[in-house]
């Protein structure tokens, strides 16, 4: 306790390091929990909230009269042992009109019942609780512009006009049916009586105290049969998230990653923190020893501190954490310009009981090596000379280069295997562990690393002046110091840059998914009443002309009769659109960018077995033609069907003057509401015209993007924090160590100013060398992290950033060494000597 009490200042900045270390690991669990409630909630429909999820078995699907779960079935289940509670969803037609008077979308609004607790909840407002209210999807609404409380007309089966208040609005996440549909739900019984539907689409059952998830599963599947498919609700919810084209899991132990990645950091910066103010302590302890402590008695006074400042230390930390996740969430979201009031702050016992151990543990094991250590030098000797000197200057040869190198060729090995298997969660564990482990490597080799490249440019600094000249043999003479220094920055820029790529990459991958999934924002397309195409040549010249518009192509299509005479063919062309850019689909031989005049793009079916190469005859308008096959694509896609050139389609049907499909692709810089406006303007006389908007469809993955920034953004700053305070404490901590030394460099001449130049020079070059490292590594596996997690991963490397970031390094070596130049500058010469 006394020694409590005579270091409180040098204990102070210790107590930070560790409060710092723990709020980013207590940050990032937070962080991690929330937004696994939220991915769950928005691309798995919260499926992994129940036990079991039972669904109309595919073989049983009919289009005309599509397969439902008998109403009897809801109750068998409801009545089983394994199961707590259970609830059904019930989905008909219901064509929700919007302002105009128009039906929404292409086809007809899914319209939703809702009996009891299923795995949909309001977004916003409530579900409807009475007969007159119905909830809508929040694609709907914002299609339409109805929010919260407005009245709504929505069509029966029979086709008259119902009016009711929008009690609230439902996010479906990514399922693309009712992202391409949007949907209405009501109360179980009105959506009988409007839709007509009978039976269920979905029961969802939660578990008994003591029934496992498969448990229930089995007994669910028993009681609904055959006509039932059943699934646990976690199985469920990974395949949901695949379909969206994600990987839940993929996701989850990224999240854990990110965890281990915080504890390991807060393991440097207090291990660094600690072990340079107990070096600082050897006179103190050797002195202790001589008036009669025994070794056992230093080693465990060390320990008890360490406890003492661990445990009160971690707790602050805790509460910054939980704090920080708060802020975080919050004004992450406004900084990106999203809505993160609907995101609940998940606070488990997981982050704070983790929290509290990394601190403490990691506390008591900083200090346990310097504290063996102290206790190993002798206290005549440790009286004599500079007690910091030998715990800090001690070992940089042969064997640690040895040390060094061995994790450096384990972490090329992981690398490698990680590399070389299928892009999954276990490559991704495998990266972000090899990342780790050549992070050690680099912090045994960082002496080495320090003493080489100051060494490079010691000439250089020598012609610039006497301060700049001092502060590199400060870095030589003192290379294990220099590089604790150093490695508080190095582990914000690896972190930084590691995430600054992994987001690029994830930013470019996703984008080229999307471009490819959904190539235009909004489809124009004929009625749909067996008649051909219909869409009025002026509508494609308007959209053209319009500057809210940056591409407006036209697909052109006919039938006839396959090759195979196995029924009629459709084949289509792309007026204004690149195929294999602007459209495109699965190849299964040859290449779309092949495709030109007197070649064709045939689907699977079609192409009765031909592949790329072959020669397919189409029966033309003008007579049979032949054309040589450019590319064979997967059934059911895109380019269903025979794909022509221009030139030949309008060679063979000239009769063919008017696109079926129009798709339109927003200018860069307009706004969506630009682009709606433009393409509802240009259908405006046309009322029967459809409309259908995939704009709505990617901002449900593009929301899913940026929830995950929120985090990254906001774990960026916290990693640029804890490296400025860092590099700031082990500055100020040096300068205490070598207050004797200033005050000699005063005597024999050197100015205040010039003494503080030295430190900031000093602190620049440390600066500089462990953001170089670091960015090194954080581009390195940064992307040997995205490829684990991104199959077809599109590398980005944001150099942008990076340039900001060296930049920001070179600030923060300055700030860090004010205070401490500050310090040193005023401190009697006199005075620092004689205290020695």
């Amino acid at each position: 306790m006394a020694g409590l009490r005579q270091h409180k200042t040098r204990l102070a900045t210790t107590a930070l390091a560790i409060a710092l270390g723990v709020m980013f690991v207590t940050g990032t669990l937070v962080f991690s929990g929330t937004l696994k409630e939220a991915f769950s909630a928005q691309v798995m429909g919260a499926a992994d909230k129940f036990a079991a999820v039972a669904r109309p078995a595919a073989e049983q699907a009919d289009p005309e009269k599509p397969a439902v779960l008998p109403e009897k079935t809801l109750e068998q289940v409801r009545g089983l042992d394994e199961v707590a509670e259970a609830g059904a969803v019930l989905r008909g037609d219901a064509p929700l009109l919007d302002k105009d008077g128009r039906a929404v979308g292409g086809m007809p609004t899914a319209g939703l019942g809702l009996e009891g607790e299923t795995r949909y909840s309001a977004d916003e407002g409530a579900l409807p609780s009475a007969a007159d209210e119905v909830a809508l999807a929040t694609t709907s609404a914002d299609a339409t512009g109805y929010r919260v409380g407005d009245r709504v007309t929505v069509l029966d089966a029979e086709g008259a006009e119902h009016e009711f208040t929008v009690s609230g609005l439902v996010d479906f996440g990514t399922d693309m049916e009712l992202a391409y549909r949007g949907a209405v739900v009501f109360q179980a019984d009105t959506a009988r009586e409007l839709t007509g539907a009978e039976g269920y689409a979905e029961i969802d059952a939660t578990a008994a105290a003591g029934a496992s998830d498969e448990a229930v599963a089995d007994a669910v599947a028993a009681a609904a049969g055959s006509a039932a498919e059943v699934e646990t609700g976690a199985a469920m919810g990974e395949r949901l998230a695949e379909d969206a084209g994600t990987q839940a899991t993929a996701f989850a132990v990224a999240l854990m990653m990110f965890a281990l990645v915080s504890v390991f950091v807060a393991c440097i910066v207090i291990y660094n923190t600690f072990a340079i103010l107990l070096a600082q302590r050897q006179r103190e302890m050797a002195l202790l020893r001589c008036v009669g402590a025994g070794r056992g008695q230093v080693f465990r006074g060390v320990l008890l501190e360490a406890l003492v400042i661990g445990l009160l230390s971690s707790a602050i930390g805790v509460a910054a954490g939980i704090g920080l996740g708060w802020a975080g969430i919050h004004f992450g979201s406004q900084a990106l310009g999203a809505d993160g009031s609907g995101t609940t702050l998940v606070v488990g016992v997981l982050p704070v009981a983790v929290g509290l151990v990394v601190g403490m543990a990691m506390t008591l094991v900083a200090a346990l090596v310097p504290a063996v250590r102290a206790t190993r030098v002798p206290p005549l000797a440790a009286l004599r000379t500079s007690a910091t000197a030998q715990g800090m200057e001690k070992g940089i040869g042969w064997k640690r280069i040895a040390v060094g190198t061995l994790f450096f060729l384990v972490s090329a090995g992981l690398v490698t295997v990680a590399l070389m298997a299928a892009p999954d969660p276990v490559s991704l564990v495998l990266s972000v562990v090899a990342g780790l482990v050549a992070f050690v490597g680099v912090v045994v080799l960082s002496p080495l690393i320090v003493r080489a490249v100051v060494a490079a440019v010691s000439p250089l600094m020598k012609r610039i002046g006497v301060p700049s000249m001092l502060a590199a043999d400060n870095s030589r003479r003192s290379p294990k110091r220099a590089a604790a220094a150093m490695i508080a920055l190095t582990v914000g820029a690896t972190l930084i840059t590691g995430y600054a790529v992994v987001n690029a990459s994830l930013s470019k991958t996703m984008n080229h998914m999307l471009d490819e999934q959904f190539p235009v924002d909004y489809q124009i397309a004929a009625p749909m009443d067996g008649e051909e195409a219909a869409i009025p040549a002026r509508v494609a010249e308007e959209l053209r002309s319009s500057p809210a518009i940056g591409t407006a192509w036209e697909e052109r299509l006919t039938y006839v009769e396959s090759p195979d005479a196995s029924g009629d063919m459709p084949v289509r062309t792309y007026i204004g659109a690149v195929v294999g850019e602007d459209v495109s689909d699965t190849v299964e031989s040859g290449d779309l960018s092949d495709l030109g005049p007197g070649k064709v793009a045939v689907s699977k079916g079609y192409a009765g077995g031909r592949t790329a190469g072959d020669e397919l005859t189409v029966a033309t308008a003008e007579g049979e033609r032949t054309y040589e096959i450019a590319a064979v694509t997967a059934d059911m896609g895109t380019l269903w069907g025979a794909t022509l050139a221009p030139e030949d389609f309008k060679a063979g049907f000239p009769g063919i003057k008017e696109p079926d499909t129009i798709g339109v692709r927003g200018a860069d810089g307009a706004s969506a509401a630009e682009v709606r406006d433009a393409v509802y303007d240009s259908v405006a006389d046309d009322p029967l015209l459809r409309v259908d908007s995939t704009a709505e469809m990617r901002g449900q993955f593009d929301d899913m993007l940026e929830l995950a920034f929120i985090a990254i953004a906001a774990m960026l700053g916290l990693a640029i924090l804890i490296a400025v305070f860092g590099i700031a404490n082990t500055m100020a901590l040096s300068v205490l160590e070598r207050t004797r030394e200033s005050a000699l460099l005063r005597a024999l001449g050197l100015s205040r100013g010039q003494l503080r130049r030295m430190l900031s020079i000093e602190a620049v070059v440390l600066c500089l060398i462990g953001a170089g490292v670091g960015i090194g590594l954080g581009v390195l596996f940064g992307w040997a992290a995205a490829s684990a997690i991104l199959p077809n991963m599109v590398f980005g490397v944001p150099l942008g950033q990076i340039a900001v970031f060296v930049a920001v390094a070179v600030v923060a070596g300055l700030l860090a060494s004010v205070l401490p130049g500050r310090r040193a500058a005023g401190t009697s010469i006199s005075g620092a000597l004689a205290s020695e």
